[in-house]
């Protein structure tokens, strides 16, 4: 996927921006392949630029060290999740993009590494919280009513729940659409805050 779209010869000059957002994207693919496949530090930025057939000059430019590139990752699917989340700016919507965003391959793989790697990697790890989770957190705040947002860090905990820890063990795949709707239903019903979001 990524690794074929960056064997197409890339055309001379400056690329548009469209082509930067495409060259970034293929990148942090390839990274996360690679890290999920032989973990953090087995990584170089060289592994990193032959894989997606740039130069290590082009990932200085987009992103810098290896720290950088997981956290672009994360911020990543982050933003994503958030944005496309945010789209009638209801809080079921949501929740149902956050369930289907971090129940899913790429999320799993992330919260695998970071896992193994938190211990020797504490700045890394704390990166990770404040990029990750609490950023999460802090938009389902945004959405929550007013005087209740206390309950975003329950909510994102019920978002992942036991079904995160199985995909985590692997023991089950990444959920439907149908699936994550449901779940993310269910645990804004738990917290009574389902009525609030219809």
């Amino acid at each position: 996927m990524a690794a074929e779209r960056a064997q197409t010869p890339r055309k001379r000059g400056r690329p548009t921006e469209a082509e930067r957002t495409q060259r970034r994207d293929d990148i942090l693919d390839v990274a996360v392949q690679l890290f999920a496949a032989r973990g953090f530090h087995q990584v170089t930025l060289d592994d990193i630029a032959g894989e997606a057939h740039v130069t290590k000059r082009t990932i200085y430019a987009y992103f810098g060290d290896r720290t950088e590139i997981f956290l672009a990752s994360v911020e990543r699917l982050r933003d994503r999740t958030v944005h496309r989340g945010g789209a009638d700016g209801s809080l079921e919507e949501l929740a149902v993009m956050m369930v289907r965003a971090l129940h899913s391959d790429e999320a799993i793989a992330l919260h695998r590494l970071m896992i193994i790697e938190a211990e020797a990697f504490p700045e890394l790890a704390r990166r990770f919280y404040d990029e990750g989770p609490r950023a999460y957190i802090s938009a389902l705040r945004e959405r929550i009513p007013e005087g209740h947002d206390a309950m975003a860090s329950a909510l994102f905990a019920l978002l992942l729940g036991e079904p995160h820890r199985q995909r985590l063990l692997g023991l089950a795949p990444a959920p439907s659409d149908a699936t994550a709707r449901r779940h993310a239903r269910a645990a804004l019903a738990q917290l009574g805050l389902a009525a609030r979001t219809a």
